[in-house]
């Protein structure tokens, strides 16, 4: 298996995130991914699956991803169904840390318990 074989699931998450920029070589061995990802969260699921598919500190890749928006952690559109619970605790697995978010958003959101389909949400670095 090709080192860009093993590694086929990190390229098809950056062209689902929509990485700018995106370029992928391979010198001996060793998988080289250079892009652009918008934020720090999508960054860092990038990375998640490098390591999920060679370990912690793989050695047959490397990676040198930017980020466009390092003002804030995310931006996220909110879906139906969703609360700021639940937003929270799936980009900071605590569903308690909703309040950062809604402080972060005050400008469209009064209450912490109303969000609406369609908004999007800034999402801050903790």
């Amino acid at each position: 298996m090709s080192v860009k074989a093993k590694y086929q699931g990190v390229l098809d998450l950056g062209e689902q995130l929509g990485i700018k920029e995106g370029k992928v070589t391979e010198e001996n061995g060793i998988l080289k991914v250079k892009g652009e990802a918008q934020t720090p969260y999508e960054k860092d699921i990038l990375w998640d699956k490098i390591k999920a598919i060679g370990g912690e500190s793989p050695s047959d890749i490397k990676a040198n991803i930017t980020v466009a928006d390092d003002s804030v952690y995310h931006r996220h559109i909110v879906k139906g169904g969703e609360s700021l619970s639940k937003i929270a605790k799936h980009y900071y697995g605590d569903p308690m840390k909703y309040h950062q978010i809604f402080e972060a958003n005050t400008n469209i959101l009064k209450n912490p318990d109303v969000i609406h389909p369609e908004q999007v949400l800034v999402i801050p670095k903790l």
